[in-house]
């Protein structure tokens, strides 16, 4: 028999049910207050076991707030389950679990406001001498804990570009370094529904105090552009950027461009690099309160400590800023348990509401935030989740403000030395996905980030440090490496007084320049508030208020829910010619290349598959058993809804690990997304395939990253492949995307109609856009299909074919890398474009070749094109295959791959939104 305070947690007296802190098996004997209790079941570490009788109906609680109802009869010892969470720790193969639940979620009724009740406090009290830290001073505001120069795209038009360009100052000395901010969003041709949230992100990073220098990079006729961010601005009535800075507007060649960028940053080196710290105020510290991987600890020891820890710099001064909207819904009256005013909580309330409706517009409510690995580590539903985030929000600190995403710190406004000096407890509208919120933070002007987890997660940002608090002493043994602060001390008997000065102690180390672990590391990326497609309700799709839906997702119109099709090829024209190739026999195969590949299944493990997969590539890890080593780093995983959009997420994931291309594939979790590894087996056993082919590794149960990359490698060195044998061939063995962007003239539509026709000819396969403009041209149609009428697309987005042929895959909208993307997924071994007025970004794993006729892109960016057509139609389209069957027989790299001006991006098509 053991003792209740050996195996279990009670977050707060009066609560009825206690928490593992370590697994139970199943015949377990608990000592509970001098009963002797046996459980009848399996309790994971993290998850819930009854300790006083709970009737049927009856609410079961946490911190004394109920989050679920009993489902029978519960006695002290049960288990504590839910359908999603049983259907959870079930699919990971855990045994000793009850064959039914025993408790069903607390309906997420809204929240009403008693406005009589609430209680408008007092902050806690300033410290009578405050302190200092040692930062850089900024003319426009609070002062910076790092100093980095800064190079920014405004659109993913320009996120190759700002990467690359940052990769040629690498080791430059240049303050703390310069690093690209690179993301997804504003590519489209549309105005994009979040361009509020994404031009306030922008515009805030310029502003923000870690920022010593900054480029901001536009393409032409980008939506979101300089001049957008300039406009919203002074719109806006910002501060004006008092930093070296310049806006730059991509419009020549590549590598021209980047010299000519390069030349603009140059100068900005010395001068940020002779910057030195100086002692300035605690107050100018604006710290960043998130929330990621969590489990069921992080609401008893990380989130308080990470709570209290800001409580201490709000003493000095400074500012704490919460975020994560949908992990705060059923925590309502937690938040508002101390509150500045009634317009404070009304405005909170608003944007809760506010989350809630745009979330359902998408036929999504908040109960799908929680991620597989928070339901598996003890977070069976949002409640739980929110009731747990919400502590770092302590209890005697009030909450002062409330702010959009991205909105810049009350104070902020003002000019001099005492603009942005806003102090006290700040909330900030974000969804729960981690680096999305983050990112609203720092354009709101936090400078330092308080990053709390049970699982481990590793995520860092470009120009703001991270500390990482851990929820236990195991995990946090398990990742010392990539984790700062130890939480779980706190449940094994350290005070949270004592932690609380040592984590104090750390945090103004770190402010001053001490390197936190995830700087140590190196890696770090950047994702905002994702663009959603739908602005307002739509019968039949979304969730109203009181949470119905009128049909389900099976039911949905096959454009909104981007179902799969039959596969089946259009009748179309074919051409008699067969134009050589020199490809690889692969198995079964004739392939252009036989790639290598390292597939993140989600956002957070996409960084360090990038670098695993360079290491991979320069080591040999593969030998000579593939041409290259690719890793597709991408957004997707975590943080977003389900449904229809998680859907097209898996087809594209599986579509690249059971590519032609591809020889060898390894899975790389993070170890806490909702896409976790064992989700992937399964999609991988409902496609018929055998799991054990591919590899498998873990950054959080492998152990961190130096573990994590000797199992990878470690695997592909398992293999002993031979070379694949060079073999005679022509185009009929590929799948070819065809693609035309800018202007499209009659003469292109039949050049491109004739490449197509040959290749389909030839027995091989062509796939085009459903948005493009190939197909949107009657010209084109009627030279491919031999009739203007239009056609439907034969695929869904990402969706492998059928049969070879004509294909049109269905897109549900214009961003170019989301286009390259899905028809990789299908299976597409080439890109072939015609460009006219600017080029594309390459894709990682699926080759993008340009070529124009158009005499002034030739004479403007023909430095990026791999070919150049003249002549008739006929000859020209002879100009496209043969630089199809150059790159094909490995004999040609297309430019935009050569130069580094590389992407990957995962649509989330017509119903996803984040979450």
């Amino acid at each position: 028999m053991v003792r209740f305070e050996e195996v279990g947690v009670l977050p707060e007296p009066g609560d009825n049910v206690a928490i593992a802190s370590r697994r139970l098996e199943a015949g377990t004997e608990i000592d509970l207050d001098g009963t002797a209790v046996t459980l009848p079941h399996t309790v994971l570490e993290g998850h819930r076991f009854v300790i006083a009788p709970v009737a049927p109906g009856d609410a079961l609680t946490s911190w004394n707030t109920p989050f679920a109802r009993a489902s029978r009869d519960l006695v002290p010892g049960d288990y504590v389950c839910t359908p999603t969470s049983l259907a959870a720790v079930t699919a990971r193969g855990v045994e000793g679990l009850p064959d039914e639940p025993s408790a069903t979620n607390e309906p997420l009724d809204p929240y009403e406001l008693d406005e009589s009740a609430l209680n408008f406090g007092q902050q806690v009290t300033s410290v009578e001498q405050p302190g200092t830290f040692l930062g850089y001073p900024r003319e426009q505001g609070p002062a910076g804990t790092r100093n980095h120069v800064v190079l920014m795209a405004t659109s993913s038009r320009s996120s190759g570009f700002v990467t690359e360009l940052a990769r040629r100052f690498d080791g430059a000395a240049a303050g703390d370094g310069v690093v690209p901010v690179a993301h997804t969003e504003g590519g489209e041709d549309e105005v994009p529904n979040n361009l509020h949230f994404l031009l306030a992100t922008l515009a805030g990073f310029t502003l923000n105090p870690n920022v010593g220098a900054v480029l901001i990079v536009d393409t032409e006729d980008d939506v979101v552009s300089g001049q957008a961010i300039k406009d919203f601005m002074a719109e806006h009535d910002y501060p004006s950027i008092k930093v070296p800075h310049a806006f730059f507007t991509r419009q020549a060649g590549f590598e021209h461009d980047l010299t000519s960028a390069g030349a603009l940053v140059e100068p900005w080196l010395p001068t940020v690099d002779n910057q030195t710290r100086e002692e300035v105020p605690l107050a100018d510290l604006k710290i960043a309160l998130q929330c990621g991987g969590s489990d069921a600890f992080s609401g008893i020891s990380a989130n308080p400590l990470a709570g209290l820890v800001g409580a201490e710099v709000i003493k000095h001064g400074g500012a704490a800023v919460l975020a994560e909207t949908d992990e705060l819904i059923g925590a309502e009256p937690y938040v508002l348990k101390n509150v500045r005013d009634l317009a404070t909580a009304r405005r909170f309330l608003s944007i809760v509401r506010s989350f809630k409706e745009r979330v359902g517009w998408h036929g999504h409510t908040a109960e799908g935030n929680p991620s597989g690995g928070n339901v598996y580590r003890g977070l069976y539903n949002i409640v739980l989740k929110s009731i747990g985030a919400a502590r770092k929000l302590p209890r005697e600190v009030r909450l002062d403000h409330v702010i959009d995403y991205g909105e810049l710190l009350p104070g902020w406004d003002g000019e001099g030395p005492k603009a942005g000096r806003c102090n006290g407890y700040i909330f900030m509208d974000s969804p729960g996905n981690d680096l999305e919120s983050v990112a609203g933070q720092i354009g709101s002007g936090c400078n330092l980030i308080f990053f709390t987890t049970g699982n481990g997660s590793i995520t860092n940002f470009p120009f703001v440090p991270t500390l990482k608090f851990v929820t236990t002493t195991a995990r946090y043994e398990r990742l010392h490496a990539e984790m700062d602060v130890n939480a779980g001390k706190y449940l094994t008997g350290t005070p949270m007084t004592d932690l609380t000065a040592e984590t104090f102690d750390l945090t103004v180390r770190v402010a001053s320049g001490e390197l936190s672990a995830g700087e140590r590391a190196g890696h770090s990326q950047v994702s905002i508030w994702r663009n959603w497609k739908q602005s307002g309700p739509r019968e039949g799709i979304s969730i109203t208020t009181d949470g119905r839906m009128s049909r389900k997702l099976t039911d949905l119109p096959a454009e909104d829910s981007d179902a799969p099709l039959d596969g089946l090829p259009l009748t179309g024209l074919v051409g008699p010619g067969r134009t050589s190739a020199r490809l690889l026999q692969v198995d079964d195969r004739l392939v252009p290349e036989a790639v290598g590949l390292i597939l993140p299944t989600s956002l957070c493990s996409g960084q360090i598959a990038l670098r695993l997969a360079a290491q991979a590539e320069l080591e040999k890890w593969a030998g000579d058993a593939v041409t290259r080593m690719v890793a597709l780093p991408h957004t997707e995983g975590c943080g977003s809804s389900g449904g229809a959009s998680e859907e097209t997420f898996a087809r594209i994931m599986v579509g690249y690990l059971l590519h032609p291309n591809t020889r060898m594939a390894l899975l790389l979790e993070h170890g806490c997304e909702k896409t976790h590894n064992d989700y992937f087996r399964s999609r991988l056993v409902e496609a018929g395939k055998d799991p054990s082919r591919f590899g498998w590794a873990s950054i959080q149960a492998d152990g961190g990253l130096d573990a994590v990359g000797i199992k990878v490698k470690d695997w592909f060195n398992s293999f002993d492949l031979d070379k694949p044998v060079e073999q005679r061939g022509n185009l009929g063995s590929l799948t070819v995307g065809l693609e035309a962007r800018g202007r499209l003239t009659d003469e292109t539509a039949a050049v491109m109609a004739l490449i197509g026709q040959e290749i389909v000819g030839s027995g091989g396969s062509v796939v085009l856009s459903s948005r493009g403009a190939l197909l949107a041209d009657a010209g084109f149609r009627t030279a491919a299909f031999g009739s203007a009428d239009e056609v439907g697309p034969t695929i869904a987005h990402g969706q492998r074919l059928a049969q070879p042929g004509w294909h049109v895959m269905r897109m549900p909208g214009t961003d170019w890398m989301e286009t390259a993307t899905g028809f990789g997924a299908s299976g597409v071994q080439q890109i072939l474009a015609h460009v006219a007025g600017g080029t594309l970004s390459a894709q990682r794993f699926v080759p993008v070749v340009e070529f124009s006729n158009d005499a002034s892109t030739v004479a403007t960016y023909g430095d990026d094109l791999d070919a150049v057509a003249t002549g008739s139609a006929e000859e020209q389209a002879r100009t496209g295959l043969e630089t199809i069957a150059a790159v094909a027989s490995r004999q040609l790299v297309p430019k935009a791959v050569a130069s580094g001006n590389v992407g990957f991006q995962i649509t989330r098509g017509l119903l996803g939104t984040s979450m």
